[in-house]
């Protein structure tokens, strides 16, 4: 999978799970099941919780594609 910044939460999440649901919970955004969180694109979790939108792609295509 190839997370970019449009990327849905939901369906990074339905991909893996377990690699991802940590990244999320680290940057504050405990609501992983809610419907709201999981159709916004990492881009706007990354602007409501102060988190670089880059980085955090970066680190999840790292973890997911290992």
């Amino acid at each position: 999978m190839k997370i970019t910044k449009e990327t849905l939460i939901g369906d990074i999440l339905d991909f893996n799970a377990e690699v991802a649901a940590p990244f999320f919970l680290n940057m504050g955004m405990h609501c992983l099941g809610c419907p709201a969180s999981r159709n916004e694109s990492v881009e706007e979790a990354c602007m409501v919780h102060g988190v670089d939108a880059n980085n955090l792609v970066e680190q999840l295509n790292k973890a997911i594609n290992a």
